[in-house]
C-alpha cells in the first residue's frame, strides 16, 4: 500500500501506556525486534488479533507506528479491520492486556481479543 493510500486511512494510534509496555518487552528481546499486530480470521467473534515479537523491517504496505522506544507494525490488510483504533495496555484487578479499541468493530468477546465487523 503506497504512503497515500496509507494517509486515506483513519489512523490508528499507541497510548502512552501501550507504547510503555512496548518498550518494556521489546527491551527484554534481541535488538531490531518489534511488536507486529495483525488481524486473523478466528476467535470466538469471527476475527481475532495476533501479537507477535519479530525481527523484521516494515514492508512498503506496513503502517509503522513509533513512540518511544516501542514499534508496532500493522500490516495493510488488518489495516482494513484496525483503521481509526487506539492500541491501549490494561493492568487492572483482572489482569495485564493489550486492549484494541476498534470503531470498526460491531461484536466483541469479553476478552477483548476477537470481535465482528
Amino acid at each position: 500500500m503506497t504512503a497515500a493510500a496509507l494517509a486515506d486511512k483513519p489512523a490508528v494510534t499507541l497510548s502512552d501506556r501501550a507504547a510503555k509496555r512496548v518498550s518494556r518487552i521489546l527491551s527484554k528481546e534481541v535488538p531490531g525486534t518489534v511488536l507486529r499486530i495483525s488481524v486473523a480470521g478466528g476467535g470466538c467473534s469471527g476475527f481475532q488479533y495476533e501479537y507477535n515479537l519479530v525481527q523484521e523491517t516494515a514492508a512498503d504496505d506496513d503502517l509503522v507506528l513509533q513512540k518511544g522506544e516501542a514499534t508496532v507494525l500493522i500490516d495493510s490488510l488488518s489495516l482494513e479491520f484496525m483503521g481509526g483504533s487506539e492500541i491501549d495496555f490494561s493492568d487492572d484487578l483482572i489482569g495485564q492486556s493489550f486492549q484494541i479499541k476498534n470503531p470498526n468493530a460491531v461484536a466483541s468477546c469479553g476478552c477483548g481479543t476477537s470481535f465482528a465487523v
